[in-house]
C-alpha cells in the first residue's frame, strides 16, 4: 500500500500524548497526574512547558495502556489523546502532521475502519461553518476508511487553545493540536458521588471531587488497607473503597461513628436508622470493602506496634466547625470539674493543633508500610505562611503541597508524604524547636 511504502522511510517518534484537563482545583492536577503515572509504572516527563494553568499538557508516556489506566483514575483530566501533530498556526500543525510516522497512522486509517473528526476549542466558540472548514483542511491525511458520526471506531480531534483570558480572546489560537482520542477521565464520579445525594453527611463532609483527588495522591489501589484516624462521616473511606481498597477508621465522636444524634441536613431533626458510615458504602455497592470504624482517640492510638496501612488519608478537625479534642485522664481533669468514677470515660480536653499534627505524623511513620503515603489537610493563616511551617518527620518525605484558598487570609494545604525510612522509636525528634518541627502558635491561633 502507498501508506506502508512511505512508513518504511520514516523514523519512529516518541509516544506523546495530549492531556485535556478540567479548569478546577488547578494546584492539585500536577501531583495527581504524577502520582497516578508512578502508580502504573510510568514517570512524569513533559515534552514542553505546558503544565500549570493551561488545560493542555503534552506528556511522554511509555505506553497506551498506561495512558488508559491513568484515565481510569483521574478526576482532574477530561480526556487524553495520542498526539499526532502540534503547532502555533495551521501551517505549523499541517507540517507537524506530515512528519508524523505513517506506520503509527496505518491501524486507524485503513479502508476497513470508520472514523470521525471533532473540533474542540478552549475559550472561544466556533460556528459550524468554521468547524467544517478546519476538517476539510485535513484532507491531505491518508484517511481510507468511512466517516461514521454516530458510532465510529476511531475519533480524532482538532483542539485549539485561545488562552486563559475570557476578556481578551485572540483572533488566532495560541496552540493547535491534532490527536487520536484514547480515553476520558472520571469526572462523572464528582456528580455520582456528590455529598448532596449521600445518605450520611456531617457539617464537614469532604467534597466528592477532593476525596477522589486525595485517594489518587495517596496512590490507593486494589486490596490496599486505607485508614482515616479522623473518619467523621466516612467520605474519604468511600473514595478509597471505590478504587478497591479495604477501609477502616476511628473518631472520638461516639454519635458520629454510630450515626446518632442531630442530623446535619436542613429540615431534618434527627439522624435515621440508615445514616451511618457502613450505609454510605452500601449506597455505592462498596460495603464489602468496609472493615470497621472504632470510637477512639487519635492522640492515644490503640494499635499494636507494626506496619498495617498502605495509606492514611484524613481531614483533621481545625477547630472552626469541628473542634479538636482528646480524651483526658483523672490527673488531667481541669480544676472546677468533679473527678469521674474510675469506670467512666475521661472528660474531653482541648487538643492543640500542633500536638495533633505531631501525633499524626508519628503515627503514620510507625504504621505505614515502606512506600505508603500520608495525605492530610493542613490549615494555614496565609499572611504568615511559609513552606518551613509544614510539619516534617525523618521517616517521611514530602511529595506535594497544594493550596486551597478558603478566604482572603486563610487557606488549607493538601500535604502528601511518603514513608521512605523504617520507623525507629529511638529517633529523637520529640522536641519540636530543637528539631525544627515547625508547628508554631501564630500559625494555629487564628484557627482556635
Amino acid at each position: 500500500m502507498r501508506i506502508l511504502a512511505v512508513a518504511m522511510a520514516l523514523p519512529c517518534s516518541l509516544n506523546r500524548y495530549l492531556l485535556l484537563l478540567a479548569q478546577e482545583h488547578l494546584e492539585f492536577r500536577l501531583p495527581e497526574i504524577k502520582s497516578l503515572l508512578s502508580l502504573f509504572g510510568g514517570q512524569f516527563t513533559n515534552s514542553q512547558e505546558t503544565y500549570g494553568k493551561s488545560p493542555f499538557w503534552i506528556l511522554s508516556i511509555p505506553s497506551e495502556d498506561i495512558a488508559r489506566n491513568l484515565m481510569k483514575r483521574t478526576v482532574c483530566a477530561k480526556s487524553i489523546f495520542e498526539l499526532w501533530g502540534h503547532g502555533k498556526s495551521p501551517e505549523e500543525l499541517y507540517s507537524s502532521l506530515k512528519n508524523y510516522p505513517v506506520e503509527k497512522m496505518v491501524p486507524f486509517l485503513h479502508s476497513g475502519s470508520t472514523y470521525k473528526i471533532k473540533i474542540h476549542t478552549f475559550n472561544k466558540t466556533l460556528t459550524q461553518e468554521e468547524k467544517v472548514k478546519r476538517i476539510d483542511a485535513l484532507e491531505f491525511l491518508p484517511f481510507e476508511g468511512k466517516v461514521n458520526l454516530k458510532n465510529p471506531q476511531h475519533i480524532f480531534s482538532v483542539l485549539e487553545d485561545y488562552g486563559l483570558d475570557p476578556n481578551c480572546i485572540p483572533e488566532n489560537p495560541h496552540n493547535i493540536y491534532f490527536g487520536r482520542w484514547i480515553a476520558d477521565g472520571q469526572r462523572e464520579l464528582i456528580e455520582s458521588y456528590s455529598v448532596k445525594k449521600r445518605h450520611f453527611i456531617g457539617n464537614t463532609s469532604m467534597d466528592a471531587g477532593l476525596s477522589f483527588i486525595m485517594a489518587n495522591h495517596g496512590k490507593v489501589k486494589e486490596n490496599d488497607i486505607v485508614f482515616d484516624p479522623f473518619v467523621g462521616t466516612g467520605g474519604l473511606l468511600v473514595a478509597s473503597a471505590h478504587f478497591g481498597a479495604y477501609v477502616c477508621g476511628t473518631d472520638i465522636d461516639y454519635n458520629t461513628v454510630h450515626g446518632l444524634g442531630k442530623a446535619s441536613r436542613k429540615n431534618q431533626k434527627w439522624r435515621g436508622p440508615d445514616e451511618n458510615i457502613r450505609a454510605n458504602l452500601r449506597q455505592y455497592g462498596l460495603e464489602k470493602y468496609y472493615l470497621d470504624v472504632l470510637v477512639s482517640d487519635a492522640s492515644k492510638p490503640s494499635w499494636r506496634k507494626g506496619t498495617y496501612f498502605d495509606a492514611i488519608i484524613t481531614d483533621p478537625p481545625y477547630g472552626i466547625r469541628e473542634s479538636t479534642r482528646r480524651t483526658g485522664s483523672q490527673k488531667e481533669t481541669p480544676k472546677g470539674i468533679e473527678k469521674c468514677p474510675e469506670s467512666h470515660v475521661p472528660v474531653s480536653l482541648s487538643y492543640h493543633l500542633s500536638d495533633m499534627f505531631f501525633d499524626l505524623l508519628n503515627f503514620a511513620a510507625e504504621t505505614l508500610i515502606l512506600g505508603g503515603r500520608l495525605v492530610y489537610w493542613l490549615p494555614v493563616y496565609t499572611p504568615e505562611y511559609t513552606e518551613d511551617m509544614v510539619p516534617w518527620h525523618p521517616c517521611l518525605k514530602l511529595i506535594s503541597n497544594c493550596e486551597q484558598k478558603l478566604s482572603s487570609h486563610t487557606s488549607r494545604r493538601l500535604i502528601t508524604m511518603e514513608k521512605v525510612k523504617k520507623f525507629e522509636a529511638t529517633i529523637n525528634w520529640t522536641v519540636r524547636e530543637e528539631n525544627k518541627m515547625p508547628l508554631r502558635a501564630p500559625l494555629w491561633s487564628r484557627w482556635a
